[in-house]
């Protein structure tokens, strides 16, 4: 058996570069930059009023009770076409140039016109009220960085830039294929001694979570034929997830009929629960993760395998899984040989805030607990047991 850090960097240095595609804009929100987006024009593209106003020389009103004429106006979109002269200011609105010359605005509210002469009740302050032309971005640079995942606050950015492409990272094709002859999927007819396997759709939406594309496969039987043909399905795809079947049963054929196709495996059994049962290997191109069968263990090496996996092969810096720290709510028992991940809920508590206490049972077939799971506790091997109040290890689980 390897240990999780040495499985998992094996895992992202099998990772291939990621492919990229070009996107429209508006259809970037949640894929992965593969190159910068810089700007493509200046914002504001010259100075601007941020307010209703008026647009003078500082000089002409340094105390209160100045009063200057109105030469034009300046309202958005439409910039005065002369300059401001001494004794001279330009009715502005908000979003208005600033006209040449001025270097300051003072509010409409402290102002009393009369025809063409405006009385100032406050005075100016150079600069005041100015958006500097590039004070958002400038043309050229105000990148977003490669490797950042697009949230409708970057599309916003990026509009704003005059951006119409983006350069993405192509999503990795994952197919997915669950087996056993007991597995019916959802809604299926459910006979003697036949289970519903809930995993492949969960792991079909933890794919798609993470910036992949999910390809559902048929259930393959237990038998040489019907994996063949399952795995025939996957060809074209960029990881073959197998569910189940990869241990060392007289009916767990994963790895010996992949090999006959070329399967050449990398590893197989990490010290760690759950999840003990995991292989990681190469179909010809194809990279192919046999994860156990049990709901809970699948989803936690997912969590922990697939997710780096795949955040790699998107270009991402952040391959995770994230790690964080919390007060331990309970006492724990001392650890074994191997590392564990413990089901546990974060809970308000009136000293440190929030603690985490792990559930009472930790059976790998209890999704239910898994999915009322808000972190896992990490556990490395042979840990002394731990009180309650102990600082602890943890990975937040947010999707």
């Amino acid at each position: 058996m390897i240990s999780v850090d040495a499985a998992r960097a094996r895992i992202i240095a099998a990772a291939p570069q990621p492919r990229t595609e070009i996107v429209m804009l508006g259809e970037a929100a949640g894929r992965t930059l593969a190159a910068p987006i810089l700007a493509r024009r200046t914002q504001p593209p010259a100075d601007m009023s941020a307010m209703d106003g008026y647009a003078l020389r500082a000089a002409d009103a340094a105390s209160a009770q100045a009063t200057l004429k109105v030469i034009g106006e300046a309202p958005a979109g439409r910039p005065f076409p002369g300059a401001v002269g001494p004794g001279e200011c330009v009715r502005i609105f908000t979003g208005g140039e600033t006209p040449a010359g001025a270097d300051a605005i003072i509010l409409q509210e402290d102002a009393e016109r009369a025809g063409d002469r405006v009385t100032f009740t406050e005075p100016a302050t150079l600069g005041r009220h100015i958006r500097k032309a590039g004070l958002d971005f400038i043309a050229g640079e105000g990148a977003i960085p490669a490797g950042t995942v697009l949230t409708p606050r970057h599309v916003a950015l990026a509009a704003g830039m005059n951006v119409v492409w983006a350069r993405v990272a192509r999503r990795p094709r994952v197919a997915i294929l669950a087996t056993g002859d007991e597995i019916k999927l959802p809604g299926d007819d459910i006979g003697p001694g036949q289970i519903i396997g809930s995993s492949g759709l969960g792991i079909a939406a933890y794919v798609a979570a993470c910036g992949g594309d999910p390809v559902m496969l048929d259930v393959a039987g237990d038998s040489e034929s019907s994996l063949v043909d399952a795995a025939r399905q996957a060809a074209g795809a960029d990881i073959l997830v197998t569910l189940g079947g990869a241990s060392v049963g007289d009916h767990d054929l994963v790895q010996s009929v992949l090999a006959k196709q070329g399967l050449d495996v990398d590893f197989w059994r990490i010290a760690m629960r759950p999840g003990k049962p995991l292989m990681f290997g190469a179909l010809g191109a194809q990279l192919v993760l046999g994860l156990p069968g049990n709901p809970v263990s699948t989803m936690v090496c997912a969590l922990l395998y697939l997710g780096p996996l795949l955040a790699t092969m998107l270009g991402r810096s952040d391959v995770g899984p994230r790690a964080a720290k919390a007060v331990l709510g309970a006492p724990m028992a001392a650890n074994d040989k191997r590392q564990d991940f413990v089901r546990a809920h974060l809970r308000p508590d009136p000293v440190h805030g929030t603690v985490v206490v792990p559930f009472a049972v930790q059976d790998s077939s209890m999704m239910s607990t898994y999915a009322d799971a808000s972190a896992l506790i990490v556990r490395l091997p042979e840990a002394p047991a731990a009180p309650a109040g102990a600082l602890v290890d943890i990975l937040p689980l947010d999707m």
